[in-house]
């Protein structure tokens, strides 16, 4: 009887992963690929515990609800509706599918012609938004993210947020569809950089990938 329970234990649980909504897209790199700036070990862990447990939390949140047909940027669209464990795992995974595009390997990609066009209209300069945004990083109390947004007008906009909320949450002080993430949970940058944020986000800029950040500024100003 015991042996027969432990199998439907195990049954009904590779059913429920192989039937869960949210998953994590592979990471597009290796995990060494970003030394210098983020360590092997730091994005290990980050995406193989954190980052999975975040999506892990988010199907047993929506199992069985409406919540499971629905997109993830719909449910952080009335995020205000729902519970603790949905916002809190809703973020994480939304925040964390958005940051592993953001880093590359690949050495100083520019922002695109339009990209900078914005950049400079709104900021001055991308020296300029780099500042704003590590700033954004830098002051936000506690765990959170710096996020450069575009706003309903098409405009782009630096705010940050506390825990794993963001922007395209209806609870969000600004919102708007990020297209640059910057995590600064402690997990993102202690085993490097220990208390030193302020390194972690100045390195940040080493790997950043401003193809990706511009594919994403052309969708959302479409």
């Amino acid at each position: 009887m015991k042996i027969k329970k432990l199998f439907l234990a195990s049954a009904l649980s590779v059913a429920t992963f192989a039937t869960a909504q949210f998953k994590q897209t592979p990471l597009p790199y290796a995990y060494n690929a970003l030394e210098g700036s983020i360590d092997a070990e730091t994005m290990e862990i980050h995406y193989s515990k954190h980052a999975a447990t975040y999506v892990s939390n988010l199907n047993k949140a929506v199992a069985g609800t409406p919540l499971e047909k629905e997109s993830i940027t719909k449910i952080l669209s009335h995020i205000s509706k729902e519970s603790p464990a949905v916002r809190n795992n809703a973020g994480g995974h939304y925040n964390h599918e958005l940051f592993w595009t953001v880093l590359t390997p690949e050495k100083n990609t520019q922002p695109s012609a339009k990209l900078t066009k914005a950049i400079n209209e709104s900021f001055g300069s991308l020296d300029a938004l780099k500042e704003k945004l590590s700033k954004a990083g830098a002051d936000r109390f506690g765990s959170g993210w710096a996020w450069l947004v575009v706003t309903a007008d098409k405009k782009l906009a630096v705010t940050s947020s506390g825990n794993q909320d963001n922007p395209l949450m209806d609870i969000a002080e600004v919102k708007g569809t990020p297209i640059l993430g910057i995590d600064v949970w402690e997990h993102a940058y202690y085993l490097k950089y220990q208390n030193k944020r302020a390194d972690y986000l100045t390195a940040f800029w080493n790997v950043t990938n401003w193809k990706e950040v511009s594919k994403r500024y052309e969708e959302a100003t479409k």
